[in-house]
């Protein structure tokens, strides 16, 4: 066994030393993790090189307008297919295929047409090729080789147009028997095999999933460009609400803590009882007691909050939520005294920092920019696939499905060789290196995206986090501190720290990809049998879900160190470390009762705006509401919430880092100091009162409790 002084280095370090030269964060600094950062530079650049070749090869009318197997858009203006505004497909069962959602296109020969059939047809009768859509020109060929050649499609179904497309209207028998045509249940495909309508029917419902989804987003974007104005005025007032709330805490913390939780309280209480008389007047109503698995997904949501099991839900959550808290209030409500005095002095910082409000304010742009960029190059890789044409023929050919264009191939060396040659379409995708390796490009965007996402966030903790530590080794309050601490403290991010901010960020990325491919595995395997494969899975997303919650806290205390000293990462993230541990026991008693408090000013500011909009959308404010016309009233209501979420995180992330930020520098302090007139601490007495007496106090009770009970 080591002795215990050996133990103590081992697991928290040695404490730091007096140093009468350390006056706060170090000016005179280098560049630290100089290979990350230009791997971060070589990777952004790449990054930039994939949303180029992506938008020269994508294009995202793909998504909005049907195309055919040539390419063209069904009833583009000032060409041939100008009155042909529906997309007809030969063979529906292909569209099963997870290709459709990928790709956004059916892997089968797809032409447009003025209407969809109304009848159901096949090539065995003769009339039947005068009548099927582009079949016109095949002359008098007999059905085997019109199929063989895929020159018309096997059969004609009574279809209903639906999003430009048209897509099987198949009908019933008494007993829920899916029959096509009149009477019939099977049917013979294009490669005469005789087939089901029962899955006629489920090829039509995979391939209605990427066709309902872009009808959502269509009635989605329309309820934007209704409400749009309502819900800018809407985020305004949340953000009002933040600013309100924050400056009461400037001068009234306690008070607007208790009133905080009080009000908190109170609001989810409301919610309850709402959710409860919405639960009582459904109660006799017909169809209210339709369970959500009768009811499946359904594109109109609003129909899910007619059935009861909805509300009663909404009650369950929001009492479980309600009781939670009160528990927590109960049990921590000296911890949460001590929270509020430190909250106190964070107010005071962020006094004497008033810039650090209006910081988010950058971080939500920047952000913005990445998720736009991810958001737009996403989409043209997915719209990147071509129409491959390929030789077929009846006879022996060299050059049998080889790839070929069918503007050129009339005048190609093909057709002397091989005089019953034709050129046609063959599937979706691509024969270069740049089609082949596209889901990799994707993998890729996504990466990146992870990477520059936790950049921009690094780059806020580390710029707030120097300028609150400034605040603190200030001696003389107010006059020591620098004239602009935000930009110094973003000039010296930038300058010296883009490669230890990058190291932090790309370990976090790593973990993170990791996780959506693991959710992309768990995907996968839904449907396999195999129970043990399932369990590991999920023990592994479990794992990983920890140590990316783990990550996340090392970093953030890492990077304020790396504001304050100006070292590396890996030599910061391990100073935080050990730090911490020596002083866990005022970690445990500060840390999450804090970022509690700070969750319920989040969720009091998300309430009161989330429950006024919904009184507005939802038709309650008669004068006003009737005015707006919305395919889903809540949509504007969820928009308006999580932006509201987002306003007061932002603020409130601020409080956050400077409580952090103020208590890494407190233990610093008591380390290098020791109050005297040669060693003076550079905190103020209040926070000297909070973070040394009551925290011990509270410890001491805790540990005489604790006596208290082994005794009995």
């Amino acid at each position: 066994l080591l002795p215990h002084h050996i133990h103590h280095n081992v697991f928290t370090g040695d404490p730091r030393k007096f140093d009468p030269t350390f006056k706060g964060p170090i000016h005179n600094r280098g560049c630290t993790d100089i290979l990350c950062c230009i791997l971060f530079v070589l990777a952004l650049l790449g990054y930039f090189a994939v949303g180029i070749l992506a938008w020269s090869h994508g294009d995202p009318r793909k998504v909005i307008y049907p195309t055919d197997s040539s390419g063209q858009f069904c009833g583009q203006v000032g060409t041939p297919l100008q009155n042909k505004t529906l997309l007809f497909y030969f063979n529906i069962l292909k569209c099963a295929s997870p290709l459709t959602l990928l790709e956004f296109q059916c892997p089968t020969t797809q032409i447009c047409v003025e209407e969809c059939p109304n009848k159901f047809l096949t090539l065995v009768n003769r009339s039947s090729v005068r009548v099927v859509p582009g079949c016109m020109g095949v002359g008098f060929q007999n059905a085997p080789t019109i199929l063989k050649e895929g020159l018309c499609p096997a059969m004609l179904f009574p279809s209903q147009k639906f999003s430009r497309r048209c897509l099987p209207n198949l009908g019933t028998k008494p007993g829920g028997v899916i029959v096509v045509g009149e009477n019939s249940t099977t049917f013979t495909d294009d490669s005469g095999q005789t087939r089901n309508a029962s899955d006629l029917l489920e090829a039509t419902k995979k391939s209605n999933i990427a066709v309902e989804a872009r009808q959502v987003a269509m009635r989605i974007f329309e309820d934007y460009t209704q409400s749009w104005h309502w819900i800018l005025l809407g985020l305004f007032i949340a953000m009002v609400i933040s600013l309100i709330f924050i400056v009461l805490l400037r001068y009234l913390a306690g008070i607007m803590v208790w009133v905080m939780m009080i009000m908190v309280i109170l609001v989810i209480g409301y919610g309850i009882f709402h959710c409860y008389m919405q639960y009582a007047h459904l109660k006799g109503t017909p169809g209210g007691n339709v369970t959500l698995r009768d009811l499946g997904l359904q594109t109109d949501f609003s129909i899910y909050l007619q059935i009861q099991q909805t509300w009663l839900a909404f009650i369950i959550i929001l009492s479980i939520v309600e009781v939670v808290i009160i528990i927590l209030l109960i049990f921590l409500r000296k911890r949460i005294l001590i929270a509020i005095a430190l909250i106190k002095e964070a107010s005071r910082a962020i006094g004497h920092v008033m810039s650090s409000l209006f910081y988010p304010l950058l971080t939500f742009a920047l952000l913005a920019l990445v998720i736009a960029y991810w958001a737009v190059t996403a989409v043209f890789l997915s719209t990147s696939n071509e129409q491959i044409y390929k030789v077929f023929n009846t006879t022996q050919c060299n050059y049998s499905m080889e790839v070929c264009n069918p503007k050129t191939f009339q005048n190609s060396s093909i057709i002397e060789v091989c005089p019953d040659a034709e050129c046609r379409f063959a599937f979706y995708g691509g024969e270069t290196s740049y089609h082949k390796y596209l889901i990799l490009l994707q993998f890729y965007n996504l990466f990146l995206f992870f990477w520059c996402v936790n950049f921009v966030t690094a780059l806020g903790q580390v710029t707030l986090a120097g300028a609150f530590a400034s605040y603190y080794w200030a001696f003389k309050k107010p006059d020591d501190i620098p004239a602009f601490p935000i930009c110094s403290s973003l000039g010296r991010a930038l300058r010296y720290h883009t490669g230890s901010l990058a190291f932090g960020s790309l370990i976090l990325a790593i973990v993170q990809i990791i996780r959506v491919i693991l959710e992309y595995l768990d995907q996968k395997l839904k449907g396999a049998q195999n129970k043990c494969a399932r369990f590991l899975l999920s023990c592994l997303k479990c794992c990983f879900w920890c140590l990316e919650k783990c990550i996340k806290f090392i970093n953030r205390n890492a990077y304020i160190m790396v504001a304050i000293y100006g070292k590396n990462f890996c030599t910061s993230a391990r100073d935080a470390f050990f730090l911490l541990m020596r002083n866990i026991l005022r970690v445990a008693v500060l840390d999450k009762v804090t970022d509690f408090l700070l969750f319920l000013g989040k969720l009091l500011i998300v309430g009161i705006v989330g429950i006024c909009s919904f009184f507005f959308f939802s038709g309650r404010i008669q004068k006003i509401s009737n005015d707006i016309n919305l395919n889903y009233y809540w949509v504007p209501i969820l928009t308006i919430v999580i932006g509201s979420y987002l306003i007061a995180h932002g603020f409130f992330s601020v409080y956050a880092m400077c409580v952090d930020t103020l208590f890494l520098c407190f233990c610093e302090d008591m380390e290098r100091n020791d109050g005297s007139v040669e060693r003076p601490y550079y905190m103020s007495s209040e926070l000297h009162e909070i973070l040394l007496k009551k925290v011990l106090d509270s410890d001491e009770t805790d540990c005489k409790r604790s006596k208290l009970r082994r005794n009995k």
